[in-house]
């Protein structure tokens, strides 16, 4: 995350005594990514946040693979995954390769029993129904419709939800997510040119301190178990913190689209990047304005990458037949384009209203049991043409 940000009492030097107003200190914790190079915050606890009291049965949620190796154009309806009680149940994992996994979940309940971190992959929460809170032991961020949530691996973190109508479109990233290169200066600031500011981060409020011992249930992903650690002492028990890493909110709504006098390629699009994907926002904007320019993208071949489309909201322009919450996957290897009659359609129009998440892989995508449920199995059919 490239923008400092403190939340509660730290001490004037890091690395120095910082001692509790009724004796005693209090115990600096670095968190930090990519050994000591990466983004990194200073995170000072009420107690040492080693304490493990217990380490209980371990379980799999290895995702189980049905396609290795696919070239199938498919459209899955992510709706018919059906809702789940508990947030980490909930959770179905769709496709995946050694950098990402990608998935939707149903959640009904709010985290109640138990705290999670994953301790293998940065995660982006999309938040395509409903509300609530993200707690973490930095500080709360209040979320709603629209918002990604990017919750650097290794936070600890329970979410409240205000109903039990919630869908999520997520991702597991096993290198750092950050916003794309070109939009930042070689400080880190966001340029002029970028779709979106700083002033637009959800960043984190209201610091939980808990002075509290017993028994709390920390769940924790790492190499497809959910480990379940007892530690002595509350999780959210930090004073203070500053520094760079930390989760954060952005709204979907508040990406500005960069448009053009002829069709703009998907990169204007990218919101978040690593090296091995990025991620997209499909936002409303004004189409072209070339007095011959055609609005829907022109046909593309994916070779080096596969494109997964995770739809919103709105009419996607380039597209036939598509509904909220269904996913596209258009794989490496071959072209792909605008169905039949979208390219026809597009001409002379001055805006749309679509609303849409893109993952770009550079490497193939595996398909899990659960994405072949919910695939419809006639997709690559869908730029047929009577012959």
């Amino acid at each position: 995350m490239p923008i400092y940000h403190k939340l509660g009492k730290i001490p004037q030097k890091r690395h120095t005594i910082f001692e509790k107003p009724n004796g005693g200190y209090y115990y600096e914790q670095l968190f930090g990514t990519e050994g000591f190079v990466g983004m990194a915050s200073l995170l000072y606890h009420t107690y040492r946040p080693t304490m493990v009291k217990e380490i209980l049965e371990a379980y799999s949620v290895a995702p189980e693979i049905a396609v290795e190796k696919n070239i199938t154009p498919r459209k899955m309806l992510g709706f018919n995954v059906s809702p789940k009680e508990d947030f980490l149940e909930s959770r179905t994992p769709l496709m995946l390769n050694n950098d990402v996994l990608i998935g939707v979940a149903a959640p009904k309940q709010s985290m109640d029993g138990y705290f999670y971190k994953n301790a293998d992959a940065d995660e982006l929460l999309f938040i395509h129904k409903g509300s609530g809170k993200l707690r973490t032991l930095v500080g709360t961020i209040p979320f709603e419709y629209g918002d990604y949530l990017l919750i650097p691996r290794g936070m600890i973190y329970q979410i409240e939800f205000d109903s039990q109508d919630n869908r999520i479109f997520y991702l597991e990233s096993h290198q750092p997510i950050y916003t794309p290169k070109r939009y930042r200066n070689w400080f880190g600031q966001l340029l002029e040119h970028s779709p979106f500011c700083e002033r637009d981060y959800k960043l984190p409020q209201d610091l939980e301190t808990h002075d509290e011992k017993g028994d709390f249930l920390i769940k924790v992903k790492k190499q497809d178990l959910i480990h379940q650690l007892v530690y002595a002492t509350h999780p959210f028990d930090v004073v203070g913190w500053d520094g760079y890493n930390f989760p954060y909110g952005f709204s979907i709504h508040n990406f500005e689209p960069i448009t053009g006098r002829v069709h703009q390629p998907p990169p204007v699009h990218q919101t978040f990047e690593t090296d091995s994907f990025v991620v997209c926002s499909f936002c409303p904007r004004l189409y072209d304005y070339h007095p011959r320019g055609i609005p829907a993208p022109y046909n593309h071949s994916n070779i080096d990458s596969e494109e997964l489309l995770y739809y919103v909201d709105g009419d996607f322009m380039s597209r036939n037949d598509i509904g909220q919450g269904q996913m596209t996957l258009h794989p490496g290897g071959i072209p792909h384009g605008p169905h039949p009659g979208a390219m026809e359609r597009s001409i002379g129009k001055k805006e749309t209203n679509e609303l849409a998440v893109m993952v770009d892989t550079f490497r193939p995508l595996k398909l899990t049991t659960e994405a072949m449920k919910i695939d419809d199995g006639k997709y690559y059919k869908s730029w047929m043409e009577s012959l």
